[in-house]
């Protein structure tokens, strides 16, 4: 099987398929053949695609504590995709996009009181380029997937959904990945999820990066024993490859085993458990879940010199994370708490996707974290107008001390998180069009006074966003 892509190239895809079952791609681009009509002309086969048109308009701006440098921006992009009707089970899939920097603040320029970057507002264009404000455009899904019955494969360059590698939809554009997807429907209770990943496009990048390339490009923290970490294109890696068993035994229960092996750096094992039932009235439903992870380093964790790996050699991590919720179709309350043990940091690069955890709250994570305490509830509403949707939520996360390297990856102090968030869908003429709204606040929980570098972008920080969204 050979796969040859060039950046600003339509489409060369030369693929030899060995005698395997096929099987279909676990992502956001629904690849779910359609009924395949009569074709007698290329007009035919256009107007029988799906095309799809994606524009946004993203404002953010965070403001700090005291005198630490605060920032804005205001970007604007857009993009076209083309996924093919299916001709004998085959489709294919190619959609691009641009982002502009239609004005921010002086991003580039570090707090003068820490000599810190920005974190998040950079974010929404190019973190290898920061001086990058005009060529912000990348080839985006590129991909062939074959339908065989109820299975199927997907090859090329696309948009996962997994614990270990998501879209983390946070910013401008998600993450992609390129590699090889495969979906076996094999029963109603049952259902194989798997592929390999050799290349990567992070979010807030425009780039694609070999998977051992791709760690270091949003920050690599400290080593275990307080150095400066500096793995960064130092890691040797031949892929990241998952497997996925969901299983649903009975209608209310279901089972998601997960393994990720990072080849030559760690193997990470979820699995995940989910039991929903009908309570009380007005058809509220309850809702538990639980998740447990194991980490393990493999060989010297991506590089014989210890003070350039990823991961220590012989290191491990375990996280246990459980939910408990009730809903309907109107109200969604849950709580959640998540512990990562103190055998070691939970590791998972940041490029590639957002924490797993039921406890994630959006703007912070608790990736490099061990010794982790965390306390989450969340209430989202739609009581008035089906196309308003608000929401509230509030954290509070116990972690290391910020000199504790052994478990403490970035030095994050303790703290205390709400988001309140809302979004609108409209209708009739204005379908497709979405705005949101989502204020992140975060406030330091430590005791003691700590250095301004463990608070800048970090906590006693206020984070706005404000979404439009038009997908056609």
């Amino acid at each position: 099987m050979k796969i040859i892509f060039e950046r600003n190239g339509l489409l060369l895809l030369v693929i030899l398929f060995a005698s395997f079952p096929l099987t279909a791609q676990e992502h956001e681009t629904d690849t779910t053949a359609k009924s395949e009509h009569k074709i007698t002309s290329i007009k035919d086969f256009m107007n029988q695609s799906d095309w799809h048109f994606h524009s946004r308009t993203f404002f953010m701006s965070t403001i700090n504590d005291g005198a630490l440098k605060d920032d804005y921006t205001i970007a604007q992009g857009a993009g076209i995709g083309l996924l093919t009707t299916p001709v004998k089970g085959f489709q294919v899939c190619i959609s691009g996009y641009f982002i502009f920097n239609f004005f921010s603040s002086d991003l580039e320029k570090p707090d003068p009181t820490t000599g810190q970057s920005n974190r998040y507002e950079l974010g929404q264009y190019d973190l290898t380029n920061h001086l990058n404000r005009k060529d912000l455009d990348r080839l985006e899904d590129l991909y062939l997937n074959y339908t065989f019955r109820k299975h199927s494969i997907a090859v090329g360059r696309m948009e996962l959904q997994t614990p270990f590698m998501n879209m983390q939809d946070g910013r401008m554009r998600p993450t992609i990945e390129e590699g090889v997807w495969m979906k076996f429907n094999l029963h109603k209770k049952l259902t194989i999820n798997g592929g390999h990943i050799w290349s990567v496009s992070p979010r807030s990048t425009i780039e694609w990066f070999k998977v051992g390339e791709s760690l270091g490009i949003y920050g690599q923290g400290l080593n275990t024993n307080g150095t400066i970490s500096n793995y960064k294109n130092n890691i040797e890696s031949n892929g990241f490859s998952m497997v996925n068993l969901a299983i649903k035994p009975t209608e209310n229960i279901e089972i998601n085993i997960w393994d990720g092996y990072f080849d030559n750096v760690m193997n990470t094992v979820l699995i995940e458990v989910k039991n929903e039932n009908d309570v009380f009235a007005n058809h509220l439903r309850l809702y538990e879940n639980i998740m447990f992870i194991h980490q393990d380093a493999l060989e010297n964790g991506g590089n014989i010199d210890q003070s350039i790996t990823y991961i220590n050699k012989g290191a491990q991590s375990n996280v246990i994370s459980t939910r408990l919720g009730l809903k309907n179709n109107k109200i969604d309350w849950n709580i959640n708490y998540t512990h990562i043990t103190n055998d070691g940091r939970y590791l998972m690069p940041r490029e590639w996707g957002r924490d797993p955890f039921y406890t994630f709250m959006a703007r912070e994570r608790n990736e490099g974290l061990g010794g982790l305490n965390a306390y989450t509830t969340n209430l989202t509403m739609s009581l008035f107008n089906k196309h308003l949707k608000s929401g509230i939520g509030y954290g509070y996360y116990t972690l290391p001390d910020v000199t504790n390297f052994n478990l403490n990856k970035y030095g994050m102090p303790s703290y205390h998180q709400m988001n309140i968030s809302s979004s609108y869908n409209f209708d009739k003429f204005w379908k497709g069009l979405e705005i949101r709204m989502l204020i992140v606040g975060k406030l330091n929980a430590d005791d003691k006074t700590i250095d301004p570098r463990f608070i800048y972008n970090k906590v006693n920080m206020i984070n706005f966003n404000l979404i439009v969204d038009l997908k056609i």
